[in-house]
């Protein structure tokens, strides 16, 4: 059984989805827990109550990850409230796609700043309040491993938070700071509905060997083990939550 009592767990973009689910687990497993989220303060604040009422303190932390000085804020509340961060999930992103001759370049950036400049700067912002042996997950996706076509920004994005995750692991790692990716492929959550729904849920789903679709609690767990004292010898590397279907194409 993962303890992670005693510990401070931040997750960006934490009032929804994934992000929610992994803040719940990590409360779970007795870990004090910081939201920060974007838009959806009643979320977020469900998110907390869950938590509490689990007997676990949370607080949630309004920001847009993308903004510097916003994220640094919302990271900085955080250590008033719950001291040093052990773990650091970056969940923040967004996911659209949209053919190369249609996209313009406010499309492009503005992917390129949910998904790649918000894990720079909560990764940079958070690093000096984290004591050795803390741990940092950074959701990409099997689009990043593999490319997408349509969802060419989005993929390209979460490409590059793997070689970000790579180039910090190498950085960080002789403060003993742990930093690894996990890539899901098709999960669940209301980010993914309207694409799930548009191809068949139940086509979606053969293309997995375990005959289902992820839920955000697949991802959760891997991301527990991944912040836990369990994973203390690995860093640098990308966990694929899949179900399976990446292997078959």
């Amino acid at each position: 059984m993962i303890d992670l009592k005693g510990k401070h767990v931040v997750v960006v973009g934490g009032s929804r989805g994934i992000g929610a689910a992994a803040a719940k687990l990590a409360g779970e497993t007795g870990a004090a827990v910081s939201i920060i989220y974007r838009a959806r303060e009643d979320a977020a604040n469900a998110v907390v109550e869950a938590i509490s009422l689990g007997g676990s303190p949370a607080s949630a932390f309004r920001a847009d990850a993308s903004v510097e000085a916003e994220i640094s804020a919302a990271i900085k509340g955080a250590v008033e409230a719950h001291g040093p961060i052990h773990g650091l999930v970056v969940s923040a992103g967004v996911f659209e796609g949209i053919p190369l001759q249609d996209m313009t370049v406010e499309f492009w950036d503005r992917v390129m700043g949910v998904n790649l400049r918000a894990t720079f700067l909560a990764v940079r912002e958070a690093a000096p309040h984290m004591p050795e042996d803390s741990s940092i997950v950074i959701y990409s996706s099997t689009a990043g491993q593999r490319g997408s076509a349509v969802f060419s920004a989005y993929a390209t994005s979460k490409g590059a938070q793997i070689l970000f995750m790579r180039s910090m692991a190498q950085e960080l790692g002789p403060r003993k700071i742990r930093v690894n990716c996990i890539a899901p492929s098709w999960t669940d959550t209301d980010m993914a509905d309207a694409s799930l729904t548009k191809l068949d849920r139940t086509e979606v789903a053969k293309s997995f060997a375990l005959g289902r679709i992820g839920q955000a609690d697949d991802v959760a767990k891997a991301t527990l083990f991944l912040l836990s004292p369990l994973a203390g010898f690995i860093t640098g590397t990308t966990v694929t939550v899949d179900g399976g279907s990446d292997m078959r194409g």
